[in-house]
Protein backbone atom coordinates (compact mmCIF):
# COMPACT_ATOMS: atom_id res chain seq x y z
CA UNK A 1 0.00 0.00 0.00
CA UNK A 2 1.18 3.57 -0.87
CA UNK A 3 -0.12 6.35 1.16
CA UNK A 4 -0.61 9.37 0.42
CA UNK A 5 -3.41 12.54 0.58
CA UNK A 6 -6.52 12.19 -2.24
CA UNK A 7 -5.33 15.01 -4.52
CA UNK A 8 -1.48 13.01 -4.22
CA UNK A 9 -2.82 10.17 -5.21
CA UNK A 10 -4.22 11.17 -8.35
CA UNK A 11 -0.67 12.41 -9.55
CA UNK A 12 1.25 9.04 -9.03
CA UNK A 13 1.04 5.96 -11.56
CA UNK A 14 1.66 3.09 -8.81
CA UNK A 15 2.49 -0.36 -10.52
CA UNK A 16 0.19 -3.16 -10.17
CA UNK A 17 2.45 -5.15 -7.99
CA UNK A 18 6.54 -4.97 -6.64
CA UNK A 19 8.96 -8.33 -6.60
CA UNK A 20 10.46 -8.52 -3.10
CA UNK A 21 12.80 -11.32 -3.52
CA UNK A 22 10.93 -14.18 -5.02
CA UNK A 23 7.62 -12.83 -3.88
CA UNK A 24 4.88 -10.90 -5.95
CA UNK A 25 3.46 -8.43 -3.45
CA UNK A 26 0.20 -6.47 -5.02
CA UNK A 27 -0.51 -3.09 -4.04
CA UNK A 28 -3.74 -2.24 -2.03
CA UNK A 29 -5.79 0.08 -0.94
CA UNK A 30 -6.00 -0.97 2.51
CA UNK A 31 -3.76 -3.24 4.53
CA UNK A 32 -4.30 -4.25 8.83
CA UNK A 33 -2.05 -4.51 10.97
CA UNK A 34 -1.98 -5.71 14.69
CA UNK A 35 -5.86 -5.54 13.82
CA UNK A 36 -6.29 -2.35 12.84
CA UNK A 37 -6.92 -1.61 8.81
CA UNK A 38 -5.01 1.47 7.60
CA UNK A 39 -6.36 2.75 4.20
CA UNK A 40 -4.64 4.38 1.18
CA UNK A 41 -5.28 7.76 2.33
CA UNK A 42 -4.79 7.19 6.57
CA UNK A 43 -8.24 8.76 6.79
CA UNK A 44 -9.15 5.51 8.96
CA UNK A 45 -12.53 4.97 7.39
CA UNK A 46 -11.76 1.47 6.68
CA UNK A 47 -11.10 0.67 10.67
CA UNK A 48 -14.28 2.70 11.41
CA UNK A 49 -15.86 0.77 8.92
CA UNK A 50 -14.43 -2.83 10.66
CA UNK A 51 -15.49 -0.75 14.34
CA UNK A 52 -18.83 -1.12 13.05
CA UNK A 53 -19.80 -3.76 11.52
CA UNK A 54 -18.05 -5.71 14.27
CA UNK A 55 -20.16 -4.23 17.07
CA UNK A 56 -23.09 -3.84 15.37
CA UNK A 57 -23.05 -7.54 15.10
CA UNK A 58 -22.10 -8.04 19.07
CA UNK A 59 -25.11 -5.67 20.03
CA UNK A 60 -27.30 -7.77 18.07
CA UNK A 61 -26.04 -10.89 20.11
CA UNK A 62 -26.47 -9.57 23.27
CA UNK A 63 -29.58 -8.01 22.75
CA UNK A 64 -31.03 -11.21 21.74
CA UNK A 65 -30.76 -12.39 25.58
CA UNK A 66 -30.85 -9.30 26.63
CA UNK A 67 -33.96 -9.87 28.41
CA UNK A 68 -32.13 -12.79 30.19
CA UNK A 69 -29.47 -10.83 32.03
CA UNK A 70 -29.35 -8.23 34.96
CA UNK A 71 -27.92 -5.01 34.60
CA UNK A 72 -24.76 -5.54 36.01
CA UNK A 73 -24.56 -8.62 33.58
CA UNK A 74 -25.61 -7.42 30.36
CA UNK A 75 -23.13 -4.20 31.41
CA UNK A 76 -19.71 -7.21 31.72
CA UNK A 77 -20.87 -8.46 27.92
CA UNK A 78 -21.30 -5.11 26.83
CA UNK A 79 -17.57 -4.00 28.32
CA UNK A 80 -15.99 -7.54 27.35
CA UNK A 81 -17.12 -7.16 23.69
CA UNK A 82 -18.19 -3.89 22.56
CA UNK A 83 -16.15 -0.78 24.83
CA UNK A 84 -13.16 -3.08 24.15
CA UNK A 85 -13.17 -2.34 20.97
CA UNK A 86 -13.51 0.93 20.62
CA UNK A 87 -11.02 1.51 22.49
CA UNK A 88 -8.83 -1.06 21.03
CA UNK A 89 -5.59 1.47 19.07
CA UNK A 90 -8.45 4.39 19.51
CA UNK A 91 -5.10 6.45 19.81
CA UNK A 92 -4.66 6.25 16.06
CA UNK A 93 -8.29 8.04 15.76
CA UNK A 94 -6.81 10.89 17.09
CA UNK A 95 -7.64 14.37 14.88
CA UNK A 96 -10.00 11.73 12.40
CA UNK A 97 -12.62 13.43 10.45
CA UNK A 98 -15.48 14.13 12.79
CA UNK A 99 -18.17 12.49 11.11
CA UNK A 100 -16.14 8.77 12.01
CA UNK A 101 -15.94 10.06 15.27
CA UNK A 102 -19.78 10.47 15.07
CA UNK A 103 -20.15 7.27 13.88
CA UNK A 104 -18.06 5.65 16.80
CA UNK A 105 -20.23 7.87 19.18
CA UNK A 106 -23.70 6.79 18.05
CA UNK A 107 -22.53 2.60 18.55
CA UNK A 108 -21.56 3.77 22.03
CA UNK A 109 -25.19 5.47 22.76
CA UNK A 110 -26.94 2.32 21.28
CA UNK A 111 -24.67 0.15 23.87
CA UNK A 112 -25.26 2.21 26.68
CA UNK A 113 -29.47 1.92 25.52
CA UNK A 114 -28.97 -1.70 25.40
CA UNK A 115 -27.29 -1.89 28.93
CA UNK A 116 -29.90 0.46 30.59
CA UNK A 117 -33.03 -0.62 28.34
CA UNK A 118 -33.33 3.49 27.34
CA UNK A 119 -35.60 4.10 24.15
CA UNK A 120 -34.17 6.15 21.64
CA UNK A 121 -36.11 9.13 22.18
CA UNK A 122 -34.36 9.56 25.29
CA UNK A 123 -31.55 12.03 25.66
CA UNK A 124 -28.27 9.65 25.72
CA UNK A 125 -25.51 11.74 28.00
CA UNK A 126 -27.13 11.44 31.40
CA UNK A 127 -27.39 7.51 30.75
CA UNK A 128 -23.74 7.55 29.87
CA UNK A 129 -22.93 9.81 32.94
CA UNK A 130 -24.31 7.04 34.86
CA UNK A 131 -22.74 4.40 33.66
CA UNK A 132 -19.29 6.16 34.24
CA UNK A 133 -18.67 5.99 29.94
CA UNK A 134 -16.29 8.75 28.95
CA UNK A 135 -17.38 9.83 25.16
CA UNK A 136 -15.47 8.65 22.18
CA UNK A 137 -13.56 11.68 21.92
CA UNK A 138 -12.47 11.68 25.65
CA UNK A 139 -11.42 7.99 25.35
CA UNK A 140 -9.33 8.99 22.32
CA UNK A 141 -7.58 11.77 24.83
CA UNK A 142 -7.25 9.51 28.02
CA UNK A 143 -5.37 6.81 25.85
CA UNK A 144 -2.59 9.44 24.46
CA UNK A 145 -2.59 10.77 27.61
CA UNK A 146 -2.17 7.49 29.58
CA UNK A 147 0.57 6.90 26.25
CA UNK A 148 2.35 10.21 27.20
CA UNK A 149 2.65 9.69 30.64
CA UNK A 150 4.41 6.35 30.31
CA UNK A 151 6.61 8.43 27.96
CA UNK A 152 7.19 10.93 30.07
CA UNK A 153 7.80 8.36 33.13
CA UNK A 154 9.79 6.08 30.95
CA UNK A 155 7.47 3.17 32.12
CA UNK A 156 5.86 2.68 28.69
CA UNK A 157 7.69 1.74 25.53
CA UNK A 158 10.73 3.34 24.38
CA UNK A 159 10.24 4.16 21.10
CA UNK A 160 7.13 6.32 22.76
CA UNK A 161 10.13 8.09 24.72
CA UNK A 162 11.70 8.99 21.92
CA UNK A 163 9.27 10.78 20.38
CA UNK A 164 8.26 12.87 22.77
CA UNK A 165 10.28 15.72 24.24
CA UNK A 166 9.76 17.78 27.19
CA UNK A 167 9.81 21.61 26.18
CA UNK A 168 12.92 23.82 27.27
CA UNK A 169 12.50 27.74 27.02
CA UNK A 170 15.68 29.48 25.40
CA UNK A 171 15.99 31.88 28.94
CA UNK A 172 14.56 30.88 32.24
CA UNK A 173 11.66 32.66 33.87
CA UNK A 174 9.46 32.11 36.63
CA UNK A 175 6.45 31.27 34.16
CA UNK A 176 8.71 28.54 32.95
CA UNK A 177 8.95 27.25 36.20
CA UNK A 178 6.88 23.87 35.20
CA UNK A 179 9.19 20.99 33.39
CA UNK A 180 6.22 18.90 32.55
CA UNK A 181 5.36 20.98 29.46
CA UNK A 182 6.33 18.72 26.10
CA UNK A 183 7.42 20.57 22.95
CA UNK A 184 5.57 20.32 20.11
CA UNK A 185 7.15 20.05 16.63
CA UNK A 186 6.10 21.81 13.45
CA UNK A 187 4.75 19.93 11.13
CA UNK A 188 3.92 20.47 7.15
CA UNK A 189 1.31 18.31 6.59
CA UNK A 190 -2.30 19.57 8.79
CA UNK A 191 -4.19 16.49 7.78
CA UNK A 192 -1.88 13.85 8.54
CA UNK A 193 1.40 15.48 10.46
CA UNK A 194 -1.02 16.62 13.49
CA UNK A 195 -2.44 13.35 14.00
CA UNK A 196 1.27 11.53 14.80
CA UNK A 197 1.99 10.68 18.17
CA UNK A 198 4.84 13.19 18.44
CA UNK A 199 2.29 16.42 17.87
CA UNK A 200 -1.06 14.48 19.52
CA UNK A 201 0.68 13.88 22.82
CA UNK A 202 1.99 17.52 23.29
CA UNK A 203 -1.64 18.82 22.48
CA UNK A 204 -3.19 16.56 24.54
CA UNK A 205 -0.50 16.47 27.54
CA UNK A 206 -0.32 20.09 27.80
CA UNK A 207 -3.96 20.61 27.98
CA UNK A 208 -3.92 18.60 31.56
CA UNK A 209 -3.69 20.54 34.27
CA UNK A 210 -0.21 21.09 35.96
CA UNK A 211 -1.10 19.18 39.20
CA UNK A 212 -2.73 16.17 37.15
CA UNK A 213 0.66 15.94 34.91
CA UNK A 214 2.89 16.05 37.84
CA UNK A 215 1.03 12.66 39.23
CA UNK A 216 3.19 10.45 41.69
CA UNK A 217 2.14 7.13 40.27
CA UNK A 218 0.17 6.07 37.46
CA UNK A 219 -2.67 4.86 39.08
CA UNK A 220 -3.11 8.33 40.49
CA UNK A 221 -2.63 9.61 37.39
CA UNK A 222 -5.42 7.73 35.77
CA UNK A 223 -7.98 7.77 38.21
CA UNK A 224 -6.98 11.85 37.94
CA UNK A 225 -7.56 12.01 34.02
CA UNK A 226 -10.48 10.17 33.98
CA UNK A 227 -12.28 12.52 36.53
CA UNK A 228 -10.80 15.50 34.68
CA UNK A 229 -12.44 14.43 31.41
CA UNK A 230 -15.77 13.38 32.84
CA UNK A 231 -15.92 16.90 34.48
CA UNK A 232 -15.01 18.56 30.68
CA UNK A 233 -17.23 16.08 29.09
CA UNK A 234 -20.67 16.28 31.16
CA UNK A 235 -20.60 20.21 32.61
Amino acid sequence: MAASSPRMSTSIQLPESITIGNAVVPFSISVKNLGVTLDSHLTMNAQVQNITRAVNFELRRIGSIRHYLSEEAALTLVSAFILSRLDYCNALLYGCPQYLLNRLQKLQNNAARLVLRVRKSEHISPHLQALHWLPIESRIKYKIACLSYGALTQTGPAYLTDMTQTYTPGRTLRSSADTSILSTPRVNTKSFGERSFSVSAPLVWNSLPVTLRHSASSGSFRTGLKTHLFSLAYT
